[in-house]
């Protein structure tokens, strides 16, 4: 974070996975294409372990799923992240036997270097512990549980644990301040209990998307945070204690009575437009008690938003910095084309070719203004964390979408016309063409690391896997693009380089 207010180039970013495998490969990937994992990180969502990881089968994103699933999920994810290093380093430790079987001293050389030098594949995990699985007790259990397990960064949002919705559904029900910051308590006390003293907490507001709330504190003193709180509240003035009907409630507020509007499921509602304020007083609040970053839900991905939130937000806190779920739940080319369309017709420009209510059509790809938006898009995580304070950048559940759009592009063409052409033409093909090592699916699921551990064991009597008979012979690495992306190179993040 240090490195970030020195300088705001130096964001972090995380992709959502379900599966320690997805995890795994999103990490090679990164070793492989960039060179090194530095500043990105992996995520565990909530949505995708209700959506995809819980024994009841697909649920909603309203934390109706085993909490024990998360600390599973953070557990599988590092024993996959393990292996991937074990592969990797068996395959240095085989060139090192060689170099030194074959008195090659530059290669030996070169080998050790790179031994000893080896970046591992296991990096932070920033864990969604939704609205903390029940009381303050429950969300220590967890946060426990989830810290033993590997997490570093846990986040947490302020609504209702029972009545937990996704942030980008309707119906969302917050909590007073003092509940929430219990549950922050209860997170640190789990850092400190296990001797992590920088572990991150992430607390974000649903406030900005949430006209709810379940239940009104108790104001001790004028001004303090549950007045602050309350009066958020919708109210009604109540002239007299008779206009009261049988169960009605009332409160005093700046020296006068009256009704919070309550509804017929018992929850009180905010004041219309009170949701900015609420959002920067969720923030400030949870930053000065014990919070280290925030995460805001927003409608859509509008970095002027965005950026009036944090401003509001730093002149209470002047260091307060942002975690910034780059949804799916966005529509992310409507969004940005329709910011594009309203930007070029308040400069005056022409924009009589377009359907601003239709501009997610097909017809319009290609276009100036589609290129406009793209460009728009590209460039939105460099250049908010450059205007509104967005430190870490993260996508919730991309590899949810890239499973189903795989898995779609296979079936259409290979229960189609195409048959096999569609797996070796969009798959194997395309797998070895960018030097994927996964194409060679028996080493990556460990059996020549297992060969190894035979061959030390058994020495000459071990019965191993590989050799001439294997057919993962037949993808050995031959082109030389595949060779170079293999080796690892660096390269460029959201259009901007590095």
């Amino acid at each position: 974070m240090a490195e970030y207010d020195s300088d705001t180039n130096n964001y972090t970013q995380s992709l959502g996975c379900w599966h320690g495998f997805v995890a795994q490969q999103k990490m090679i990937s990164i070793k492989k294409n960039f060179g090194s994992t530095n500043k990105k990180y992996l995520y565990l969502s909530g949505w995708m372990i209700a959506a995809m990881r819980s024994e009841f089968g697909p649920l909603p994103d309203q934390s109706m799923h085993e909490k024990t699933a998360v600390p599973a999920l953070i557990e599988e994810i590092y024993t996959f992240l393990r292996q991937a290093d074990s592969r990797e380093l068996s395959k240095l430790f085989r060139q090192l036997d060689k170099a030194r079987k074959e008195n090659d001293k530059v290669e030996e050389a070169n080998t050790l270097h790179k031994i000893n030098t080896f970046e591992t594949h296991v990096v932070p995990i920033i864990a969604d512990i939704d609205a903390g699985f029940g009381n303050e007790e429950a969300t220590y259990l967890l946060a426990k549980k989830m810290i033993e397990a590997g997490a570093c960064c846990i986040q947490m949002e302020n609504q209702v644990s029972d009545a937990k919705q996704c942030g980008h559904q309707a119906g969302k029900v917050t909590v007073p301040h003092e509940d929430f910051l219990a549950k922050i308590n209860a997170v640190r006390y789990a850092f400190l209990e296990l001797g992590v003293e920088d572990g991150v907490i992430v607390a974000r507001t649903d406030s900005l998307g949430a006209g709810l709330t379940q239940k009104i504190p108790v104001s001790k003193t004028p001004g303090d945070l549950a007045s602050k709180y309350n009066n958020f509240l919708e109210t009604t003035p109540l002239a007299s204690l008779e206009d009261l009907k049988e169960g009605d409630m009332f409160i005093k507020q700046d020296g006068k009575l009256c009704k919070p509007v309550r509804l017929s499921n018992g929850l009180y509602k905010f004041k219309e437009g009170s949701n900015f304020d609420r959002v920067v007083l969720d923030c400030v609040t949870s930053l000065q008690n014990g919070a280290d970053l925030l995460w805001i839900e927003t409608p859509i991905p509008h970095l002027e938003n965005i950026a009036s939130l944090v401003n509001a937000i730093r002149n209470e806190v002047p260091s307060a910095k942002l975690v910034y779920n780059n949804s799916p739940s966005f529509n992310w080319t409507l969004s940005f084309r329709q910011q594009v369309y309203d930007e070029m017709k308040s400069k005056g420009k022409d924009v009589s070719a377009y359907d601003r209510e239709s501009l997610m059509e097909e017809e319009y790809d290609g276009t100036p203004l589609s290129t406009l938006a793209d460009d728009k898009i590209r460039a939105f995580q460099f250049e908010s964390s450059q205007k509104a304070g967005i430190f870490h950048h993260l996508i919730t559940l991309p590899t949810y979408h890239t499973a189903a759009l795989s898995t779609d592009t296979l079936a259409k063409g290979y229960f189609g016309s195409e048959g096999m052409l569609a797996y070796v033409r969009d798959v194997q093909r395309r797998e070895i063409r960018v030097g994927l090592d996964c194409v060679k699916h028996q080493d990556m699921a460990g059996t020549y690391i297992g060969d190894d551990h035979k061959e030390y064991f058994s020495g000459d009597a071990a019965l191993k896997a590989g050799g001439k008979d294997n057919t993962m012979n037949q993808f050995e690495v031959k082109n030389k693009k595949a060779k170079m992306m293999a080796n690892g190179t660096n390269g460029h993040a959201n259009g901007v380089a590095h």
